[in-house]
């Protein structure tokens, strides 16, 4: 029989009942599996990124961490690359979470080891960050592709649009109070620090990046490398193409870096990477306080943690 079939209705007058329809009984049976097919509906959290330890993925995305802090509360405590989502729940950032050292939860925005990428770049560049997690860079290369598009997401292949370096720094020093930490080595294996107990990007600005990513640094602890970078608090953010420092000339060109810079450093931790001793003037690696301006060191780090 063609069309819709017709059956009896128990319980309905009459030698063989009245008629009901047999769509009308699937639609009943749709409507009451509807709850079910929405939650199946609903985009899960992605699975863990092959290179990514993990960022409690499998749990609710509303517990979507915000920095190395929250990624230590949820168990995860080896150093190594997870997911942060200071910009939000649609645009993951893969960050280098320092676990161990002094008690941990440390969320590195800047790292240099071995001279493999080049950090005498453009505004643009640290403004989206740039390098990867699991090697020399700074903060917020790009954010993560979903299969079907940012951000909702089954499995992880490519890259979305590009999430803020210099953008992500300012976002998270407005939603937490943060600490910063320097870390630093030389090519004789000796190390150093400097801790600052008060760190922020432009916490004051409409617009951070019109106000220059203005860094602000207090309460310096020293740690055997001495203060470079209080001199530095209060400045904005310069490189070679974007001069926003105090000085006549352009500071990120002559020291062959990007940094907040005033006229012009005692820090430039952005230079060239020149592999200890050097003739040139403050263009390497530099943290004056312990090393002078004719040293370039060899390890560095830049990393922030709720105070």
């Amino acid at each position: 029989m063609k069309g819709k079939q017709r059956v009896s209705c128990r319980g309905d007058s009459g030698a063989g009942g009245r008629p009901c329809d047999v769509t009308l009984f699937f639609c009943h049976q749709a409507l009451l599996a509807l709850p079910l097919l929405l939650l199946l509906s609903i985009p899960r959290c992605a699975t863990q990124v092959s290179g990514i330890r993990g960022d409690a993925l499998e749990k609710s995305c509303l517990q979507q961490p915000l920095d190395c802090d929250d990624i230590y509360t949820q168990g995860y405590q080896t150093d190594g690359v997870y997911l942060i989502y200071p910009l939000g729940p649609s645009v993951p950032v893969p960050v280098f979470c320092d676990m161990t050292t002094e008690g941990g939860k440390w969320t590195v925005f800047q790292k240099r080891f071995n001279g493999s990428v080049s950090f005498f770049r453009g505004w643009n560049d640290y403004k989206l960050g740039f390098g990867r997690a699991d090697g020399e860079y700074w903060l917020g290369k790009v954010g993560l592709r979903w299969a079907g598009g940012c951000p909702r997401a089954r499995s992880l292949l490519t890259s979305c649009p590009s999430s803020p370096g210099l953008q992500n720094l300012h976002l998270l020093t407005l939603k937490q109070k943060y600490e910063l930490r320097v870390d630093l080595e030389d090519f004789e294996n000796n190390t150093a620090y400097a801790k600052y107990v008060d760190f922020s990007i432009s916490p004051n600005a409409v617009s951070a990046e019109e106000d220059g990513y203005t860094l602000y640094v207090a309460g310096f602890e020293d740690g055997g490398a001495g203060d470079s970078l209080s001199y530095h608090s209060g400045q904005k953010f310069s490189t070679f193409d974007r001069d926003q420092d105090l000085f006549v000339q352009n500071c990120a060109a002559l020291s062959s870096g990007a940094f907040w810079f005033r006229s012009c450093h005692f820090a430039n931790l952005n230079g060239f990477y020149l592999g200890g001793s050097h003739l040139s003037y403050a263009n390497g690696i530099n943290w004056a306080q312990w090393k002078g301006f004719y040293y370039s060191l060899k390890r560095t780090e830049m990393k922030i943690r709720r105070a």
